[in-house]
């Protein structure tokens, strides 16, 4: 009985010590909520921050699964991915995507942070969440592929119905947004024929630089 004991015991411990781990990651991942993006929210009164975009793709990835154009894609790993995603930028920030000079080392700075931030977690898990922001770099899967189109989307829809939002504010051309967005088709050739004409309608309406 008392060798029973002593096993349940040490198992606790072990187990109390993979929940201090995921607590830490858990109070680590708060920090997003700080990262503040480009993107202005739709009532133009604040710019979101990493963590309401993170929330507001992976709602998206749920609302537009039926426009994929893989039929077998497995929503929840979308979805965890989605929320996964952004935590680099706790660390390496917010690069806006218009910035040629700061994504030059930006995959080196989220490597990085990748390399910290998922360690914080049981061996296992930050295996598994490594491999999720691996796979969304890659854009190589179905899921990656659906997930970089809600991705691409959401700001794109954001600065439609701000009258220009971002790219007004930095003067992004046309060409630079369908460069930008055109990926949305690898996930989905009917949400780009969908922004494509957005982005038409924004150069017509002086949302938006012609090329």
């Amino acid at each position: 009985m008392e060798q029973n004991y002593d096993n349940r015991y040490n198992y606790m411990k072990a187990d109390h010590n993979r929940l201090r781990k995921q607590i830490q990651f858990i109070l680590e991942i708060d920090k997003l909520k700080k990262i503040v993006r480009q993107t202005p929210l739709t009532d133009r009164s604040r710019k979101e921050n990493d963590a309401e975009h993170s929330w507001h793709i992976a709602l998206m990835a749920v609302l537009l699964i039926e426009h994929a154009d893989e039929k077998t894609i497995d929503i929840l790993h979308v979805v965890t991915m989605l929320l996964v995603h952004d935590l680099v930028e706790i660390d390496a920030g917010d690069t806006f995507c218009y910035d040629e000079a700061g994504n030059v080392d930006k995959l080196e700075r989220e490597t990085k942070a990748a390399d910290r931030i998922f360690n914080l977690l049981p061996e296992d898990q930050a295996a598994y969440f490594r491999s999720l922001w691996d796979e969304f770099e890659a854009k190589d899967t179905a899921e990656s592929k659906y997930a970089a189109a809600m991705d691409r989307l959401q700001p794109l829809l954001h600065n439609y119905n701000t009258e220009g939002g971002t790219w007004k504010e930095h003067q992004v051309r046309k060409d630079q947004v369908i460069n930008r967005n055109h990926p949305i088709a690898d996930g989905s050739t009917f949400l780009w024929e969908y922004a494509a004409g957005l982005i038409d309608d924004a150069v017509v309406k002086g949302y938006l630089e012609g090329s």
